[in-house]
């Protein structure tokens, strides 16, 4: 008992006070920054699987966008079996705005390729010469304000790639459960203020909404660097950094998800997809994680509830501090969800649940079945992430 008691405060020690203020939820896009002197010319590229659902929220959102320079717009389907290419077409031209709207099929998935990043790849080859590409979700709606923001941060701040963690949607108990979570466990692994430091090895970005400057890109190596990659937004925001680009990331104000999980199984198979390729497919980091997860998370509630059993009055000291910071930690999230600060208690079981997909996701892989998404499933990445290279 004294041993998971003393294991959890320094560890959230640590976390409350030595990584890099993860918590805090501080990174954000400035509302007004002094605008360049020549606006970049902007190609949005919208890959698109069975998404007739949010399509056309999305487009009008994209078209609605008030820039002072050339947007341009590319929706990719994908192989979709609904109407989301037609959509797309009736969106593109009924939406409010002047740029001009293109709806392109994507090819046969490549060998070695990911679905996305082969619609990705499609829809840069198709923008042709343009300054910057736009990479945004087909379930992402975002304010008129966006892509101005985005741009003047890229320009005015001499960076290379921008990026936003959109806003999830958070309304079922499932959401209010696990999409807070989510946020701060995305935020703990990769720390804001790391992944925008050019001096650090973190990257990082939020597959959502990504503004990239092309030539950087290009000169990174291409999305056919990449192309394996399960967890495509932070692969890409590595290669772009290795190769001297400043990557930029933030949480999202006003760019927000309409995708749904009233559910438990959509949020589960979206972690469950990823977790194990996070770990770079071992078994021994699966096993470490696990028990980290359980004594960081699971620790300190253990360890005050079970006070009257063992009457270790130094261990229940160190769990009820344990607590409190993981309280403190977690409150902004929760607050910029829109959640009662005291919604904390029940990060313990988010981390349960999360732990319960990871051990998911490694067993999928063990099937053969990992990697699984729209209809489409993906082995072992050939190029694992620098977390799993890392450990």
């Amino acid at each position: 008992m004294a041993f998971i008691a003393g294991f959890s405060l320094l560890a959230w020690c640590y976390l409350a006070f030595f990584h890099r203020d993860f918590w805090r939820g501080d990174q954000r896009l400035p509302p007004a920054l002094s605008p360049p002197e020549t606006w970049p010319a902007v190609t949005a590229i919208v890959p698109a699987r069975n998404e007739a659902e949010t399509i056309e929220a999305c487009v009008r959102a994209l078209r609605g966008q008030i820039y002072q320079g050339e947007l341009r717009i590319i929706v990719v389907d994908d192989s979709s079996t609904d109407d989301t290419a037609a959509l797309a077409r009736v969106a593109g031209a009924t939406a409010p705005g002047t740029a001009k709207v293109e709806v392109i099929t994507a090819p046969p998935l490549p060998q070695g390729w990911t679905g996305k990043l082969a619609a990705l790849n499609a829809g840069l080859t198709h923008a042709g010469d343009t300054e910057f590409v736009w990479f945004t979700d087909a379930d992402v709606v975002h304010a008129p304000s966006t892509l101005t923001r985005l741009a003047a941060m890229a320009v005015t701040n001499k960076r290379d790639l921008v990026s936003l963690m959109v806003r999830l949607r958070c309304r079922s108990p499932w959401e209010h459960l696990l999409i807070p979570a989510f946020i701060y466990f995305f935020q703990m692994l990769y720390p804001f203020a790391a992944a925008n430091d050019p001096r650090s090895r973190v990257a990082a970005a939020a597959g959502g909404c990504v503004l990239v400057r092309r030539a950087r890109l290009i000169a990174a190596g291409g999305l056919e660097a990449i192309k394996g990659e399960i967890i495509d937004d932070c692969a890409l925001a590595r290669i772009v950094k290795r190769a001297g680009g400043r990557p930029w990331l933030a949480l999202a104000d006003d760019s927000h998800s309409l995708r749904a999980a009233d559910s438990l199984d959509p949020l589960w198979t979206m972690v469950k997809r990823t977790a194990f390729t996070q770990l770079g497919y071992s078994r021994l980091q699966l096993a470490f994680s696990v028990a980290g997860l359980a004594l960081v998370f699971l620790g300190p509630a253990f360890v005050v509830l079970t006070s009257l059993w063992h009457g270790k009055v130094l261990a229940t000291l160190a769990g009820f501090v344990a607590l409190g910071l993981m309280l403190w930690t977690y409150r902004p999230t929760l607050l910029d969800y829109q959640r009662s600060p005291w919604e904390g208690l029940r990060l313990p079981l988010a981390a349960a649940l999360y732990c319960a997909m990871t051990i998911d996701s490694a067993l999928a892989h063990g099937r053969n079945q990992g990697g699984q998404w729209k209809g489409r499933n993906y082995g072992p990445s050939a190029a694992p992430s620098d977390l799993a290279k890392s450990l």
